[in-house]
C-alpha cells in the first residue's frame, strides 16, 4: 500500500503541482513545465498519544498505562521547507527554506508543550509554502528548554503510580524531518504538521518499574541515577516523534536515521511500482517535462487502445545536450543494497539514441543507474537492474530525450524493488 496515498494525492495531484504535459485529447500541447506548491499557510499542532502509530484513535482508557507523561515541553528552534526546484532560486535544497523563525527575529524560540494539544497558529501566520518548490519534507528543530531540562510523569509499579523525571540533558539539539505525505490539508488553503509523541514507542520493552527511586521517592532517570534505563530511553526519545529521518546532536556525537516503521512504508512493498501513473492512465500527473539549453519539446498522451495509453514527446528543437529535454518522475524511493528494476518501453519515429538515469534532487548524481539506451521504430522493452548504495525516498528518474530531433513514444514504466 502506497504510504498515507490520501495524504499524498494532495501534494502531488489534486492541486496540480505541475503542467508539465498535455491532457489527453488535447489540441494544445504544453511546452515546458510550471511546478510549484500550492500558495498554502502552513500550521502545526503538538501533542502525546499513548496509542501506536498504526491505531486509529488518539485517546484512551490511561488507568494501567505503564507511563503517563504530566509535563513535556521543548523549545522550537527552527522550521524549514526541502523541495526540489526546477526554477532559478537562491534556495539550497540541501539545507531547505527557513520557513520560521522570519528574518525580523531570527533568534525567536518558541516553548511547545506537549501534554495536551497545542496548536501553532498565530506564531506561523505569515508562513506561506514557496511556490516555486516541489516539497518534499517539512523539518522541525527542537533543544531541551533550560528551565524544563526534565519530562516528568509517572511510572507504574505494581498497584500504584510513582513520579519519575526524565532528564533531556543527553540531547543539545533534535531535528525531525516529516515525508510530504505526513503533512494534512486543513483547507484549500492551510495545510498542518502534526507532531506527534508516541508513548508506547518510547517505553515499550522496557521495564521501568525496576528502577530505582531517589529519598524522596522519585524515579530519575539521568546520567548519575538509573543510567542504564535512560541511555536505552535516549536512544528511543528522537524516533518515538515517528518523522520519517531524524538527526540529533549530544555533546559528544551526531546521530542520524531513518524511522524504520516509516521508511518501510515510504519504501513500498517488494514488488511494487514506485513510478505513480507510470501507465499514463491519469494523463501527465506525476510527470515533468524539462526544457533547457535551447531544448524545445512538448507532449501529450495517445490512446493505443481502450484500456491503454501512450506518453508521447515531440522534441521541436534538440538543443546542445541529452538532458535539453527531460521527461522526469520524482519521489523514487531507494533501498540501499537491494537489487532493483527499471522497465519501460520506448519507441521513435526514427532510431536513436537517450540516456535513462536515477539520480538525486539535491546534488544530481547518479543514486541508481546510468545508462544508454539504443531506441528503434517498433517498441521495445528495456530493463536495467541496479542496486543502490544509499537510501533514498527521493530519487529522480529521468529520461533524456534532446540532442536529436525526435519523436518519443513511452509507456508501462516501472521500478521496483526486486528484493
Amino acid at each position: 500500500m502506497r504510504f498515507w496515498q490520501a495524504l499524498s494525492g494532495f501534494f502531488l495531484g489534486c492541486t496540480a503541482f505541475f503542467l508539465g504535459c498535455s491532457s489527453e485529447n488535447s489540441d494544445s500541447k504544453v511546452s515546458g513545465i510550471e511546478i510549484g506548491n500550492p500558495a498554502l499557510a502552513l500550521t502545526a499542532d503538538f501533542s502525546i498519544d499513548y496509542s501506536t502509530p498504526t491505531e486509529k484513535i488518539l485517546t484512551k482508557d490511561l488507568s494501567k498505562e505503564p507511563v503517563l507523561i504530566d509535563t513535556f515541553s521543548l523549545a522550537l528552534t527552527e522550521l524549514r521547507s526541502y523541495s526540489s526546484y526546477y526554477v532559478s532560486v537562491s534556495v539550497d535544497p540541501v539545507h531547505g527554506f527557513q520557513l520560521w523563525p522570519y528574518e525580523s527575529d531570527l533568534n525567536a524560540t518558541l516553548s511547545v508543550p506537549f501534554v495536551e494539544n497545542y496548536a501553532v497558529e498565530d506564531a506561523f501566520s505569515e508562513i506561506d509554502l514557496q511556490e516555486e518548490g516541489y516539497l518534499k519534507e517539512i523539518g522541525v528543530t527542537f533543544k531541551p528548554e533550560t528551565s524544563k531540562p526534565n519530562i516528568s510523569g509517572r511510572i507504574l509499579v505494581g498497584e500504584e503510580y510513582v513520579p519519575f523525571e526524565y532528564s533531556l540533558s543527553h540531547f543539545d539539539i533534535l531535528s525531525l524531518r516529516y515525508h510530504y505525505s505526513q503533512i494534512e490539508k486543513v483547507t484549500e488553503n492551510k495545510a498542518n504538521l502534526s507532531v506527534i509523541f508516541y508513548v508506547r514507542n518510547f517505553v515499550d520493552g522496557l521495564d521501568l518499574s525496576k528502577a530505582i527511586p531517589s529519598e524522596d521517592g522519585v524515579i530519575r532517570l539521568n546520567s548519575l541515577e538509573n543510567t542504564s534505563l535512560w541511555d536505552s530511553l535516549n536512544v528511543r526519545f528522537v524516533p518515538s516523534f515517528t518523522p520519517l529521518r531524524y538527526e540529533y546532536i549530544t555533546a559528544t556525537d551526531t546521530v542520524s536515521a531513518y524511522v524504520e516503521s516509516v521508511w518501510e512504508q515510504v519504501a513500498l512493498e517488494k514488488g511494487e511500482n514506485a513510478v505513480s501513473n507510470g501507465d499514463f492512465s491519469e494523463g501527465s500527473k506525476d510527470w515533468i517535462l524539462m526544457n533547457q539549453f535551447s531544448g524545445v519539446g512538448d507532449t501529450s498522451i495517445i490512446k493505443e487502445n481502450a484500456t491503454d495509453r501512450i506518453m508521447k514527446v515531440d522534441i521541436q528543437n534538440a538543443g546542445r545536450y541529452s538532458y535539453s529535454v527531460q521527461l522526469i518522475h520524482e519521489n523514487i524511493p531507494l533501498v540501499k543494497g537491494k537489487r532493483h528494476m527499471c522497465v519501460f518501453t520506448i519507441w521513435a519515429d526514427s532510431v536513436t539514441e537517450i540516456t535513462a538515469r536515477l539520480g538525486s534532487y539535491t546534488t544530481y548524481e547518479t543514486v541508481g543507474f546510468q545508462e544508454h539506451v539504443e531506441v528503434l521504430t517498433t517498441g521495445h522493452s528495456v530493463e536495467l537492474e541496479f542496486t543502490p548504495e544509499v537510501n533514498t525516498p527521493f530519487a529522480r528518474f529521468e529520461l533524456n530525450l534532446g540532442k536529436n530531433k525526435r519523436t518519443f513514444y513511452i509507456k508501462d514504466v516501472k521500478i521496483y524493488r526486486l528484493e
